[in-house]
């Protein structure tokens, strides 16, 4: 307060005007106990907005998936050693396989598109760029999936049973690339070995 109170001094030189007392009045002024009473009721206006903008900033971060991307995926990553999201991947792998079971030709045809469908979206979440799968696939390398070949030719019998309708599938043809699949996962690293 001593160097503002000599710089405003030595302008008071210069122009003849004593600056200290009128810097001085209005921090007295602003500090008053009148005008702080008749303030109160702006403060707690001013309060209750901040308290509104504070809840709804944390209700969009809770809704949101940003504190799940920016913080948690990457502590459980570490923690586990497997990609975010891993054990929802097994359950949904796990219904998958169970569609095998049902003996029924559509159910594999289901079980199939279901397979590409989590490879897609498991992919997307490892960082593979490009608008389709087929060119997320083309991006994996044999060091990262070494049964690539396979996976690209189960993305082709996926693409036969979405377009073509009258496409028949047999267990064992259901059986051989939803292996393919699942080799591809576990190398990855997104299902356990």
């Amino acid at each position: 307060m001593g160097l503002i109170a000599e710089i405003i001094n030595k302008m008071n030189i210069d122009l003849g005007i004593d600056y200290g007392s009128i810097w001085f009045q209005i921090i007295y002024f602003l500090n008053s106990p009148e005008l702080q009473v008749r303030l109160f009721s702006v403060k707690i206006a001013f309060w209750a907005v901040s308290a509104i903008f504070i809840i709804i900033i944390v209700i969009i971060l809770l809704r949101t998936h940003y504190l799940q991307w920016l913080f948690v995926q990457d502590v459980v990553e570490f923690l586990t050693r497997r990609p975010y999201g891993a054990k929802r991947i097994t359950r949904g792998w796990g219904t998958i396989l169970k569609r095998l079971e049902s003996g029924v030709e559509s159910e594999y045809k289901l079980a199939v598109i279901e397979a590409d469908n989590l490879m897609d979206n498991s992919l997307k979440r490892l960082g593979y760029s490009g608008a389709t799968l087929g060119e997320r696939l083309q991006k994996l390398t044999p060091t990262a999936v070494p049964n690539i070949g396979q996976v690209l030719e189960s993305h082709k019998i996926r693409d036969s049973v979405v377009h073509d309708p009258d496409y028949r599938m047999s267990l064992d043809e259901a059986k051989k690339t939803l292996d393919a699949y699942g080799q591809a996962f576990k190398d990855l690293q997104i299902l356990e070995k």
